[in-house]
């Protein structure tokens, strides 16, 4: 009987624990797992903080998964771009979509476009050498620089700005971004939510990191952390437990700091109204807020009080949406693919062998770990209707990748290419110096 052969789109964590999940429920299915760029990994490549390097040790996790003789990895090939997703139906048994959600979400107010407001996400790919944001800049020579949200995306901007020469020139932070941070002017970062503590979306490990880093201090206001009726609520709700440890954090941390070279002022119920500048940001406006509606369901609603603040650095950092692929539903709403459990719908009716998983499937929600059931969620009904699917085996996909130019990254070629690595960061006492571009990693593939 021939073996089920299902294509993932996406080499983060939900595409490697999809695989994971399908080698395991059917010992003859055959998993291609697709990536548009060269290295796999996704966001544990391109968006965990270098001064994070534990959260990266799922990647052992991952390269056990690709030792399967029913593995193949197909990197540096996009789809929609060098193949489509109804050529990889017609290939394949099933395709899971599994890409994530690339395109951060708009900052919607007067001024945005100005230079200078740019998605903390861009910031993150660039301090970790993705190669589509290595030649990018960021307007570091201005004293304040303002962060939009309060989720670890921004905790994490905060703290790489933040953060001592000394520690980043220990991580594998590419050394431009090193001469970039070690010359910024940066000494004044402002960390701003729309609502109040009781609802901020940063762990409490990351919070209390802010408050132990060598050259800067986190300023915190105890005023600030004073509760209305609602919110002290909704965080005294019996399932609340992570709100309860970020607020015991800020109480412990807020007041009297002593002083550091640099300043993370963290802010609450503050949401931006209007950019202002010539050439470039030069200062934010602000509206103060309010928090209505129930405990659990808080919204922040403006007063019509605004306070103004100089800076010359914006990043956002307010959710993410995914991009439309040809021959795939989408909800613009969510900017997401409409699904049920992950199987793909449209016009209500599930598309047959077509699934999503991760962030593309749920929003941005969770971290690394709630991708492992997502995925597994997904992969369960797609083993539900194998009896439906067919079986295809995709002998033809290398030819016509081939036809059109494209040159695959295999994953004998992967483990090279990160020996190599590993090998020029230690010449310079780093974890690994990332390659930067395609050229630079052919000669390294076979």
């Amino acid at each position: 009987m021939s073996a089920m052969h299902v294509a993932i789109v996406g080499a983060g964590p939900s595409g490697f624990y999809a695989a994971q999940a399908l080698l395991a429920h059917d010992q003859h299915a055959r998993v291609d797992l697709f990536e548009k760029l060269p290295a796999p990994f996704g966001l544990v490549r391109y968006g965990v903080a270098p001064d994070h390097p534990k959260i990266r040790s799922v990647i052992r996790i991952f390269n056990r998964i690709a030792s399967s003789d029913r593995f193949v990895y197909r990197g540096n090939v996009a789809i929609g771009r060098d193949v489509s997703v109804d050529e990889l139906r017609t290939h394949y048994s099933a395709v899971i979509l599994a890409c994530g959600l690339e395109e951060p979400a708009p900052l919607d107010i007067p001024g945005a476009a100005l230079p200078g407001c740019v998605p903390a996400a861009d910031f993150a790919r660039w301090y970790n050498g993705h190669p589509d944001f290595a030649h990018r800049t960021f307007a570091l020579d201005s004293s304040t620089a303002v962060i939009i949200g309060h989720g670890n995306v921004a905790v994490d901007a905060a703290r790489i700005l933040a953060q001592s020469d000394h520690t980043l020139r220990k991580t594998d932070m590419p050394d431009y971004a090193l001469n970039a941070l070690q010359a910024s002017r940066i000494r004044d970062i402002f960390l701003i939510g729309r609502r109040g503590p009781a609802q901020a979306r940063f762990a409490s490990q990351e919070i209390a990191e802010l408050g132990n880093l060598p050259d800067a201090r986190l300023l915190i206001r105890p005023e600030d952390l004073i509760l209305d009726e609602a919110s002290q609520a909704e965080l005294d709700a019996p399932d609340n437990h992570a709100a309860r440890r970020t607020m015991d954090v800020l109480q412990a941390l807020s007041g009297f700091s002593s002083a550091r070279p640099k300043n993370i002022h963290l802010r609450f119920l503050l949401s931006p109204a209007a950019l202002y500048g010539n050439d470039r940001v030069e200062s934010i406006r602000f509206e103060r807020n309010r928090l209505t509606g129930a405990p659990g369901h808080l919204i922040a609603t403006g007063t019509g009080e605004f306070v103004d603040l100089d800076c010359g650095l914006v990043f956002t950092s307010i959710g993410h949406r995914g991009k439309p692929l040809p021959g795939v539903p989408f909800e613009p709403a969510r900017g997401i693919v409409p699904n049920d459990k992950g199987r793909v719908i449209d016009n209500g009716e599930a598309v047959p062998g077509l699934y999503v998983s991760g962030w593309m499937k749920r929003g941005p929600t969770g971290l690394i770990g709630n991708d492992k059931a997502d995925s597994f969620e997904t992969v369960t009904c797609l083993m539900e209707d194998a009896p439906s699917l067919p079986k295809r085996n995709p002998r033809g996909m290398a030819e016509l990748l081939h036809s059109r130019h494209v040159e695959p990254v295999s994953y004998s070629d992967w483990r090279r290419i990160d020996e190599e690595e590993i090998r020029r960061g230690e010449m310079h006492g780093k974890p690994r110096e990332k390659f930067l571009s395609f050229d630079a990693i052919r000669p390294f593939m076979q």
